[in-house]
């Protein structure tokens, strides 16, 4: 089985960036490692904030119906749906960790999707957040072994609710 790959907004943006000469040809391979291998893996958010910053941050902007292609041929990666499991999973990472709110919510669809890999260059090079290696996909080779990074599943920390237990009816 492929290790699972998560991708991160900066690497998408790079990939169609020419005007980053050293980033953007990275970029752009290992995005096309990933399609060959089947194993990247994304987000919604990641998509909303790809969308955003092709059509207002970059310059020249991105035509708006060229953003939204790429964002659905990104659809085929079945990107993490922002749902109630990935806003727990968020909240639990960044307790633990003290990341940033939008940094602990990639963590934790990189988590729920078992991705070893983050590539990302928002957050330290080689750190790992229950089980996922963080790498930024400037620094490492696109060649590189991922045999190294161990497959871990990451446990489900859920806590019991809170607030008083409910009162069980006794049948009489």
């Amino acid at each position: 089985m492929t290790a699972r790959i998560f991708v991160d907004t900066n690497v998408f943006v790079y990939a169609k960036q020419a005007r980053e000469p050293v980033k953007q040809p990275l970029a752009a391979q290992w995005l096309e490692r990933l399609w060959s291998e089947q194993s990247g893996r994304t987000s919604v958010q990641v998509l909303n904030e790809y969308y955003a910053t092709l059509t207002r941050k970059v310059k020249p902007a991105v035509a708006s119906a060229d953003a939204w292609d790429d964002v659905r041929n990104l659809m085929v990666w079945n990107p993490r749906a922002m749902d109630l499991e990935l806003l727990h999973r968020g909240r639990e990472v960044e307790q633990r960790h003290h990341l940033s709110w939008w940094d602990s919510l990639i963590v934790a669809a990189a988590q729920l999707q078992n991705c070893v890999l983050l590539l990302t260059e928002d957050l330290q090079d080689r750190s790992v957040y229950g089980g996922v290696t963080v790498r930024n996909p400037f620094t490492c080779r696109v060649s590189e072994d991922l045999a190294a990074y161990d497959v871990e599943s990451v446990p489900d920390h859920s806590h019991p609710r809170r607030g008083r237990p409910r009162r069980v009816k006794s049948a009489a």
